[in-house]
């Protein structure tokens, strides 16, 4: 799996700060990279959650920076996502992540709203709409879904990459539109090959305008 250079990646990131063109999400992470992690805290974290993280990322994190800069609104710390607003901890079994020992289990696009209930039924039946959506909430947010996976960006309006580390497509992104009913999609780098977490960051250096 290929690694990115780290001086390639410093030059790139301050090429991208100087560009006329301003770069979406460039006032969130304004082209910074936060501090690398040592092998141990990498370790701790593996250990932790019985995993191995994919190569690319796991060089990216000992080598590069631990998150920081990168595609739409930067890249999340190792174990920390936002909430919205500002970054967090999470751990497993908080309602949103998943088990990461855990193997990923979809291989293709995932948008079940088969039990979403209609707007017509909440004008009729608003007690038996709230249960239909409550029902649903809970099928739709599942965290299982996302067994063997870790959040890894934010793309705005609550879309998120996600970066699968356990199963079959480990190593791979995967795109998180359950806000907006598009569901959970594998990511494709610009030459249309499954997106690995060096792939994506290296399409995003390269052409940041394509990450819109």
């Amino acid at each position: 799996m290929p690694l990115l250079d780290p001086a390639f990646v410093h030059r790139s990131l301050k090429l991208l700060e100087n560009r006329s063109r301003p770069v979406f999400g460039g006032a969130d992470h304004k082209f910074l990279l936060n501090p690398v992690l040592s092998e141990a805290e990498v370790e701790s974290f593996e250990m932790r959650h019985s995993i191995e993280l994919p190569t690319d990322y796991r060089s990216f994190l000992l080598t590069i920076g631990d998150g920081g800069a990168g595609p739409y609104c930067g890249v999340f710390p190792l174990g920390k996502m936002d909430d919205g607003f500002n970054l967090k901890s999470w751990e497993e079994g908080d309602g949103f992540i998943g088990i990461l020992a855990k193997p990923f289990l979809l291989k293709e696009p995932w948008n079940d709203l088969s039990t979403q209930p209609s707007s017509e039924l909440l004008e009729t039946n608003e007690k038996e709409y709230e249960r239909q959506l409550e029902e649903f909430e809970k099928a739709h947010w599942n965290p299982a879904l996302l067994n063997g996976a870790i959040p890894l960006s934010h793309m705005g309006c609550a879309l998120r990459v996600w970066l699968i580390v356990s199963g079959e497509k480990a190593g791979s992104l995967w795109r998180d539109g359950r806000t907006d009913d598009t569901g959970l999609s594998p990511i494709f780098t610009r030459d249309h090959r499954p997106a690995t977490f060096a792939s994506w960051y290296l399409d995003w250096l390269q052409a940041p305008e394509s990450m819109r």
